[in-house]
């Protein structure tokens, strides 16, 4: 598969898990947090939550901060405002708009026993 060399793929796709997002909502919640607290929030192990930062951080999502043999990690407000301009730039008033459904739209077909 192609990599993505737009930055706001980029960012969108770093967030798209799971595992990333418990990260950032947590990261949202308390500001800086040490890397070993991950572990409570996600539910998987240390190896798995490394991984995880580290798409973060190439995505553009976080910054590292080492403190003697603790890392650290917050959020890039750059991004956290880029996303909010990203999912503000989509209008659904500006688009088709999908149609009402009604009861009299939703008609499944009858089958009538053989």
């Amino acid at each position: 598969m192609k990599r993505a060399t737009d930055p706001d793929v980029q960012l969108l796709q770093g967030a798209a898990d799971p595992t990333r997002l418990a990260i950032l909502r947590q990261l949202s919640q308390q500001g800086t947090v040490c890397a070993c607290d991950f572990t409570a929030c996600c539910d998987v192990a240390q190896p798995t939550i490394s991984h995880h930062l580290k798409v973060l951080r190439r995505s553009g999502w976080v910054r590292a901060e080492r403190h003697a043999s603790w890392v650290y990690y917050s959020l890039e407000p750059h991004a956290a405002a880029r996303f909010r301009e990203i999912a503000g730039g989509i209008d659904v008033d500006a688009g088709l708009m999908m149609p009402a459904i009604t009861a009299a739209t939703r008609r499944l077909p009858v089958i009538q026993p053989a």
